[in-house]
């Protein structure tokens, strides 16, 4: 086990697609582990599927990843590009006799399976050619095989899953090197994962019966074991692997939308890990609190409505400038054009007043529509019938008595009040028509934080062309 060794990590994605929520998760608990205890948090590609593998999908995954904000140590590797040293790895064993030359060919390995199947055996493939004698080799195509351990048991220590027991007459002897002299995953992987120095491997637990097969490899080159730590999968609501059915898979479809990274980091931590009873924390905390310990064995469940008040928890603490920096990513995101000078001008004094009670970048940017539009305000159907020729009269007053008015909300309001008590009519009543005119929304924010955030000309342009 691991003790004292600088601690490192590494997410190693396929790039065969977008970045799915549960991996981008698995990177999140490796990063936070790394950063927590002042280590490194490595990438690696592992693009060995040539044909599937696109530079197109290793873009998408770093986009997300940065999107996400987790930033990672060096460059990130190139799996297929580390090709002859995993050969050369594989000879190191055939040198050592931790593994051997296989000539038995695809024909012979089926026929061998059907027999087994025939006769009630196991169909785990025996090769005849582990303990020949070297000298009997054909001169032939061959592959190399690991010399797995036939008897006795191979145990996994997982930090998350507990000590999990093989029975080594269940493991095969797996491929190390095609014939072709490509290497599998299963050798890829960790000889990647030794020579980057990598101490803990975090991943899900559908890999927990590879690293049975992968202690095999590391005994036979007398590596050090990292310590593994095998996360449950993510599943839908409906207790269910997690798949399109449910939504959103892609963590480009949460940042499409407008949820903020911040709010994903603390959503997708707690998302199989906890600490306490503690559901909303930042950053720091969650590098100072997060360890294998607190993993669950259970699956996950994908909760949006938790994803949501964690979202609106983030929203009202972050400050002016990271609320418009997430609103330019969420748009750029949607295709959607950017904000432009005189939009963020008057979008930023009411950000204080938005951000209290929006839930997501969407339903802010509903919020500050007041602040988005220009004149003429457009009135929709429901606003208008607020328009009728007595409020447009009061209107018209209101204009009047603000013309002068030193603009702070104190002295907005009480214009207002008065003018409503003159008419016998509560603020609720004035509210209506100063939405409608400031807005063209019967549903907007406070009708004072409005005028503060247009300011005092363009709130009376506004509210003039309108007035009766």
């Amino acid at each position: 086990m691991i003790d004292s060794s600088p601690v490192v990590t590494r997410f190693a994605p396929s790039p065969t697609g977008y970045l799915h929520i549960g991996g981008a998760r698995t990177a999140l608990f490796n990063w936070l582990y790394a950063r927590g205890r002042g280590g490194k948090f490595l990438l690696r590609i592992e693009d060995t599927d040539r044909a599937r593998s696109t530079p197109e999908a290793t873009e998408a995954i770093l986009e997300g990843l940065r999107w996400l904000g987790l930033d990672w140590d060096g460059e990130p590797t190139s799996q297929f590009a580390c090709r002859e040293r995993h050969a050369e790895v594989a000879r190191a064993m055939l040198e050592n006799g931790t593994a051997y030359k296989c000539f038995s060919t695809v024909e012979e390995i089926e026929q061998f399976r059907e027999a087994a199947k025939a006769e009630g055996r196991s169909t785990l493939f025996l090769s005849p050619w582990r303990d020949a004698d070297p000298a009997t080799h054909p001169d032939e195509p061959y592959v190399i095989r690991l010399k797995a351990p036939r008897s006795g048991e191979t145990v996994v220590h997982d930090a998350v899953q507990g000590d999990v027991t093989f029975a080594n007459e269940q493991l095969d002897d797996m491929v190390l090197l095609r014939s072709d002299g490509t290497p599998t995953y299963m050798l890829a992987v960790v000889v990647d994962d030794h020579d980057m120095g990598v101490t803990h491997v975090i991943r899900g637990d559908d890999h927990l019966t590879n690293a049975a097969r992968q202690i095999h490899i590391y005994q036979g080159m007398g590596w050090q074991i990292p310590v593994f730590a095998h996360i449950p999968l993510i599943h839908g609501p409906d207790g269910k692997k997690l798949s399109k059915r449910h939504g959103a898979v892609g963590l480009h479809e949460y940042a499409a939308m407008g949820y903020p990274a911040a709010a994903m980091r603390n959503y997708l931590a707690r998302l199989g890990w906890s600490h306490g009873d503690d559901e909303l924390f930042d950053d720091e905390q969650a590098k100072a609190w997060f360890d294998l310990n607190g993993i669950g064995k259970a699956p996950a469940r994908l909760d949006f409505k938790k994803l949501e008040h964690v979202s609106g928890w983030h929203i009202a603490r972050m400050s002016d400038d990271d609320i418009l920096a997430e609103i330019a990513t969420f748009l750029a995101a949607t295709g959607a054009a950017p904000l432009e000078e005189r939009q963020i001008s008057r979008i930023r004094p009411a950000l204080e007043a938005l951000k209290a009670k929006a839930k997501t970048l969407p339903a802010l940017l509903d919020q500050a529509h007041f602040a988005l539009i220009d004149r003429p305000v457009e009135i929709e159907e429901k606003a208008a019938s607020a328009l009728d020729s007595v409020s447009r009269g009061i209107l018209s007053e209101l204009t009047a008595a603000v013309q002068n008015a030193s603009w702070s909300r104190d002295e907005l309001e009480a214009a207002a009040k008065q003018i409503g008590e003159s008419h016998g009519l509560g603020l609720g009543k004035i509210a209506a028509p100063l939405r409608a005119a400031l807005a063209g929304r019967s549903s907007t924010p406070s009708v004072f934080d409005m005028m503060l955030a247009l300011g005092r000309e363009e709130t009376l342009a506004r509210l003039q062309d309108q007035a009766g």
